[in-house]
């Protein structure tokens, strides 16, 4: 079976108090955390930015379990190599525990450094030269770089994971995802339609089987949102207050702040969150919600219930989906 692991919203609770939802979530069954990497909250009704991989280093002590960044952006608020050498420290502290999720980024949390903001391809050629700076700076070898986008003189990692750092990269677009297939070791991707997962899926793994490995070795990660509370009303509630983000059927890499996105909130109704966030009381319709995405083969799926009801909703998980799912 997946493992069903909690996706924690560090642009929506203060860093403390979501520490104190993983070991929760951990004791009622969860498998993992994926961390949000954001410098700003979507709308100013989350509230909070907490810094991913200071929070890590945390829970990591608190919590038994795997744990990444869902996901770190590497080519413009920090260098390729600060992202290497953090993610190196965080595999020698957790062994096998920790791995690390990347992507192109988004420009409400890319602009802060200035700068002009790339079209997609570039921002696709930016990460692929990242990639290759932290998959050799974390393999331990001596590097220096001159890309296009990226230099570093050459510098080594002294302290090294005695495991390997997983590298797993967020892609839904199929340039991404055949490259993820072929150079990275995993593949995250959001919840979507079940035909659109199967295609990217399907990308992924002819991306893997090029460069001649097995994609059902490759972990396949999915990122999902829903609402529960005890009525509709409540979840609905929850949905357009805490997390109307999620009804914006739009991409949203170049929304440049939280202001931009409550203005953008206020055109979003219930019908916008259909295929897109689980709005439903029924433990139930979450089970099978979640199945449906473990039968499309996903090997974990981290799950974000975006009210402010936390231990009830995973206490709820706990005790009536978790145990049901094949």
């Amino acid at each position: 079976m997946a493992q069903i692991g909690l996706s924690a919203a560090l642009e929506q609770f203060h860093p403390s108090e979501l520490l104190e939802h993983c070991q929760l979530a951990e004791a009622h069954g969860f498998q993992g955390v994926m961390a949000a990497d954001h410098f700003q909250p979507w709308v100013p009704a989350q509230g909070h930015n907490a810094y991913a991989y200071s929070w890590m280093g945390a829970l990591g002590m608190v919590t038994k379990g795997a744990f990444g960044p869902g996901v770190t952006c590497p080519s413009f608020r920090a260098h390729p190599s600060v992202i290497a050498h953090a993610a190196a420290t965080l595999g020698a502290m957790f062994p096998g525990r920790f791995w690390l999720g990347l992507g192109s980024g988004e420009l409400l949390n890319e602009h802060v450094v200035g700068g002009e903001w790339p079209e997609p391809l570039v921002r696709f050629e930016m990460l692929q030269e990242a990639t290759e700076i932290i998959q050799k700076l974390l393999a331990g070898k001596e590097v220096r770089f001159r890309g296009q986008y990226f230099k570093m003189n050459k510098v080594r990692l002294w302290t090294l994971p005695a495991q390997s750092v997983p590298i797993y990269v967020a892609a839904t677009g199929p340039q991404t995802l055949k490259w993820a297939g072929k150079v990275c070791d995993g593949l995250i991707t959001p919840g979507a339609a079940p035909d659109k997962l199967r295609a990217i899926l399907d990308t992924f793994a002819a991306g893997a089987r090029e460069a001649g490995k097995d994609p059902a070795t490759l972990p396949k990660l999915l990122q999902l949102h829903v609402s529960w509370a005890e009525t509709y009303e409540e979840a609905l509630q929850s949905a357009l207050v805490e997390w109307p983000n999620g009804g914006m059927n739009f991409p949203k890499q170049d929304v440049r702040s939280p202001e931009d996105f409550a203005a953008m909130a206020r055109m979003v109704r219930p019908e916008h969150f259909k295929g897109r966030v689980l709005i439903s009381p029924d433990p139930e319709a979450h089970r099978a919600h979640l199945q449906g995405f473990i039968d499309l083969g996903f090997d974990a799926i981290y799950v974000h219930n975006v009210g402010r009801n936390q231990a009830q909703w995973i206490k709820t998980y706990g005790e009536q989906v978790i145990p049901k799912l094949v």
